[in-house]
């Protein structure tokens, strides 16, 4: 109790430097350079072949945009992402930290500018992609994180609520007011 394990190895003796390395991170506002997406993508980790880079593209669901633009991977992101829109910027970011393939995956509300469809079928995705590694998702989306092993619920910075999805919903406590107030935002996004 009280110790952080990485692989069972207190994370204090696991050089710094090997711990980054081994950890695929996208924050909810991401940072994009100028310059193509391919090399967006590939940042980190330039010895990554265009295989690599269609699949992690694939996994985050913008390959159907990159084929849209006239020039595809090679297209040019102006500074910090300008020409992409925030649904873009954050898969070409996932699809940077997948390309790294990282014993560790942390997505901090990766997917808050995604719509719900999108964002399904990224999570299909990437169900494959968190099969045997360490993934820790924030999210103030019921949908998004419904499938983890363990929701822990925080308000006003505390644990309030820990669980699985039907644990939580069986609490009758914040965890299911937020999913039934979600439920009833998709029916009305669905009406409209």
């Amino acid at each position: 109790e009280g110790t952080v394990l990485v692989d069972g190895v207190p994370v204090h003796q696991v050089p710094l430097k090997t711990l980054r390395s081994h950890i695929g991170f996208v924050p909810q506002e991401t940072f994009l350079f100028s310059d193509t997406i391919r090399e967006n993508i590939k940042f980190g980790i330039p010895e990554s072949s265009d295989g690599d880079v269609e699949q992690a593209a694939e996994i985050s669901n913008i390959r159907p945009d990159i084929l849209s633009f006239p020039k595809g991977v090679d297209a040019m992101v102006g500074e910090r992402g300008l020409t992409l829109s925030g649904g873009q910027k954050q898969r070409v970011a996932i699809s940077r930290a997948i390309i790294r393939d990282p014993r560790i995956l942390i997505l901090d509300d990766a997917l808050s500018s995604v719509d719900t469809y999108t964002e399904e079928k990224i999570l299909r995705h990437l169900t494959e992609v968190m099969a045997g590694r360490t993934t820790i998702l924030i999210s103030h989306r019921v949908s998004t994180i419904r499938n983890a092993d363990e929701i822990v619920v925080l308000h006003d910075g505390t644990i309030v609520e820990q669980g699985s999805h039907e644990e939580l919903l069986a609490m009758n406590g914040h965890y299911t007011e937020l999913y039934n107030k979600q439920l009833i935002e998709e029916a009305l996004e669905k009406e409209v």
